[in-house]
């Protein structure tokens, strides 16, 4: 036992470096050029936010193997755990909370202020900017924590009455293998519903914060969650159903190279008027619409410029270009199969083991089981990898939603070419939704993770609070998300084959 647990211990501390270094790497190659030897605190807070992020997913794979350390002791106490899961899990959705609601918002107002003033001044903005969110945010929690902030779990009162031991044993046999003759049932089995009663306690203040956070989380998650899990793999097939057919000739070349020009001549003339808009000092309701218009147009403008040089590749390997080009679509075809698979297996999974009472079957927490009976760390992998894809899910939907509904910003992610802001805003996004995708997780998988502390903060005592357990009560949350899945695969059915056709001539709203 002694060596399970050291090699759970040694596992554990090899990947974390490993996500550190994975989390370097991901803003080497993805920073903006511009943002190349400056703005140092906005890329420490993206790179400890990315590892707190991989490491909350991993953790729950985690708790899981912690747990089987201890399986064949006869009860919990019996078995030294390796780590401490519980007070892991709240260190790190604290830590998770603090970034998302006044680190990342600091760094972001900080990294957006006004390059004119001196940093003093962008330092002193920020912090009045976070100091206000902290003031309101510490307000809410510390009345709804005095109000509600209390744990209903429902008990019922059990007792049976007690038979004599027998003196002899050659009263039993098959067809009498119990004490007593009358009732060969414990009388408390049958207890009656009036003897339920409601047992109630003060939650703990940091699984409070972490509730509440949930919360916020679980609102979008099933938003872009539930989107996500249909646009991610359908968007890569119909990728590959409107493909370049051909390479086009020079005069069309020409005929829509001229095109995007004036296009961009109007971005660039819309986004002049928004900039002397904003020395001007009026950026109201309308200004700041057009800033989101503006960069909607930007992008969809650069996918069509890389659209066109994908169809007229230039240089001495241009048809090598084009080759890798064919082969890429490919992949995505090939990835957004996969990725399809393993959407309806994540929706049939929540519609029969958390939608339908008593569920029809366990389903993915079987298959993991199995896969961990073939090999210790197979389950537990494939495990992690249905909890990454719904992190990719949220990222792709709020994509989605963000390109169809202009009152949401954009924040595309670009190698090479992603700007500070867009990486924290991105990294926000990801860490609120990891608790809900965890507390997700922990529910849909309650048999696989059964006994963890996971279990404990997300099954029973979150699920269990004042208030905030009606909607798990009647899994509102699953609801929404089957319900945005099931919206956005009639959308994608009905115009996901269509190409996107040219906006026209673009003007800011007066």
């Amino acid at each position: 036992m002694g060596d399970f647990n050291l090699a759970l211990l040694i596992v554990a501390i090899v990947v974390c470096v490993l996500v550190l270094l994975v989390s370097v790497y991901l803003l080497v190659n993805y920073q903006h050029p511009d943002d190349k030897n400056q703005a140092y605190f906005p890329k420490f807070v993206v790179v400890f936010g990315i590892s707190v992020a991989v490491i909350s997913i991993l953790m729950l794979p985690a708790d899981v193997a912690n747990r089987q350390a201890c399986r064949n002791a006869i009860y919990n106490g019996a078995c030294n755990l390796t780590l401490p899961m519980k007070d892991l899990w709240l260190a790190v959705y604290i830590a998770d909370a603090i970034l998302v609601f006044f680190i990342i918002p600091f760094a972001m107002f900080f990294y957006e202020g006004d390059q004119d003033k001196s940093v003093g001044n962008r330092v002193k903005s920020a912090l009045l900017w976070v100091g206000m969110t902290a003031i309101v945010c510490a307000l809410l929690l510390g009345i709804l924590y005095g109000l509600v902030g209390k744990v209903d779990f429902t008990v019922r009162h059990l007792s049976s009455s007690a038979t004599t031991f027998p003196s002899s044993l050659t009263d039993f046999s098959s067809t009498q293998p119990c004490i007593g003759t009358s009732n060969h049932q414990c009388s408390a089995y049958s207890a009656s519903a009036s003897s339920e009663k409601t047992w109630t306690m003060r939650a703990t203040f940091p699984e409070y914060v972490v509730a509440l956070a949930t919360i916020v989380g679980s609102v979008l998650f099933s938003i872009f969650g539930g989107v996500g899990i249909a646009c991610l793999p359908l968007g890569l097939i119909f990728s590959f159903v409107r493909r370049p057919k051909s390479v086009i000739t020079r005069s069309q070349y020409i005929k829509e190279a001229t095109e995007l020009g004036k296009k961009a001549r109007e971005v660039k003339k819309a986004a002049d008027a928004l900039h002397q808009e904003e020395r001007s000092g009026s950026k109201g309701r309308k200004w700041r619409k057009n800033v989101k218009a503006v960069e909607k147009e930007l992008l969809l403008l650069e996918e069509d410029v890389k659209a066109l040089e994908e169809m007229y590749p230039q240089g001495e390997k241009a048809e090598a270009t084009w080759a890798f080009t064919v082969l890429g679509y490919f992949l995505k075809l090939i990835l957004g199969v996969i990725g399809l698979i393993v959407s309806v297996a994540w929706i049939a999974h929540i519609v029969i083991y958390l939608l339908i009472d008593p569920p029809l079957s366990s389903f993915l927490n079987e298959v993991f089981i199995k896969l961990d009976d073939v090999w210790g760390l197979l389950g537990t992998a494939a495990f992690a990898f249905f909890c990454f894809y719904l992190l990719l899910a949220v990222i792709a939907g709020a994509m989605m939603l963000g390109l169809r509904l202009v009152f949401i910003t954009i924040h595309p992610m670009k190698w090479g070419a992603t700007l500070m802001n867009s990486f924290l805003f991105n990294v926000g996004l990801i860490l609120l939704c990891s608790i809900s995708v965890i507390q997700f997780c922990a529910t849909a998988f309650a048999y696989y993770a059964q006994a963890t502390a996971a279990q404990e903060i997300f099954g029973h005592t979150l699920q269990s609070l004042r208030g905030i357990k009606y909607l798990y009560k009647y899994n509102v949350f699953q609801i929404a998300f089957i319900v945005f899945a099931g919206l956005t695969f009639v959308y994608y059915a009905l115009f996901g084959w269509r190409k996107r056709k040219p906006t026209g001539r673009f003007q800011l709203s007066s």
